[in-house]
């Protein structure tokens, strides 16, 4: 199966069906779609589990707060947030394995001593079927390990946060719950997933934050108003500053100011003492 008939498995595969949520292919496994958005995840059958690395880097003081880490990039998304930094990623049928498990903790060995983490990022990672074992086998090396998520898994996030194997998450707020599902580009969002994340999140034992891309055309103040009522008690909110990295969905976005976001932030304060502009 070559790229071109892995973007749509229902139009290109005439002997796929459709079942449970899943596409089921005679030499595939597990095409997932959530959302109505098609997220190709497969595999041969009888091929080794494994998660998709499409990219790693390999320092970063920035990405785990607190920590010397590497940051690991996996595709797919069951989101299509315009404004995504990494939209090579999000459409994950076009990226092929960076490099293989055996090959990323061949790396990781020769760090230690010299990294503390591994960021989990993406895409959306929590697609990937095996990364619960992947961050297990992180955690025996001696490492901590940091999730970034958009949330719209609760399951596989509760499964996460229960293993032990979390160390931090960090979760996208992608907008107010009432422009939700325009920001994220999913016409038929199931926010109460995102809310469940939420809950989870506060109520539990892992460290963690909540952080939203703040874009001009996309966020007003009334929407922090709505996040300070929804969020209110977190922990840390971070707002980022929107930034045009030249891999992103949508064109034709913009920033606030610093002194625009400030004005935002001061809206949050009185439900979240510490939120804090990242990336200005």
């Amino acid at each position: 199966m070559n790229k071109t008939s892995k973007i749509s498995v229902v139009q290109k595969c005439t002997n796929a069906t459709i079942s449970c949520g899943e596409i089921r292919h005679k030499n595939y496994l597990h095409t997932t779609f959530s959302g109505g958005i098609i997220i190709p995840t497969l595999r041969k059958r009888g091929e080794r589990p494994n998660i998709n690395i499409s990219g790693l880097q390999k320092l970063t003081l920035l990405d785990f707060p607190g920590k010397v880490a590497c940051t690991v990039f996996t595709s797919g998304c069951n989101m299509r947030c315009p404004f995504c930094q990494n939209a090579s990623l999000v459409l994950g049928h076009e990226h092929e394995s960076f490099m293989s498990e055996e090959e990323f903790f061949k790396f990781l060995d020769k760090r230690e001593g010299i990294l503390d983490g591994v960021c989990l990022t993406g895409g959306e990672p929590l697609l990937q079927k095996d990364l619960l074992s992947f961050m297990e086998k992180i955690k025996q090396k001696g490492f901590t390990v940091k999730l970034d998520t958009n949330g719209y898994m609760p399951e596989r996030l509760e499964e996460a946060l229960h293993s032990g194997v979390l160390d931090y998450v960090a979760m996208d707020i992608k907008n107010s719950k009432e422009n939700y599902a325009k920001t994220v580009g999913v016409k038929d969002l199931d926010l109460t997933r995102i809310e469940r994340s939420v809950e989870l999140l506060k109520n539990g034992t892992v460290d963690y934050e909540f952080r939203t891309t703040v874009v001009k055309e996309l966020h007003t103040a009334e929407d922090f108003k709505s996040i300070a009522e929804w969020l209110k008690g977190a922990k840390r909110y971070y707002l980022q500053c929107f930034s045009d990295a030249g891999d992103i969905l949508e064109s034709g976005l913009s920033a606030y100011s610093k002194e625009t976001l400030e004005e935002f932030r001061q809206i949050l304060l009185p439900s979240i003492p510490h939120t804090e502009l990242r990336g200005i």
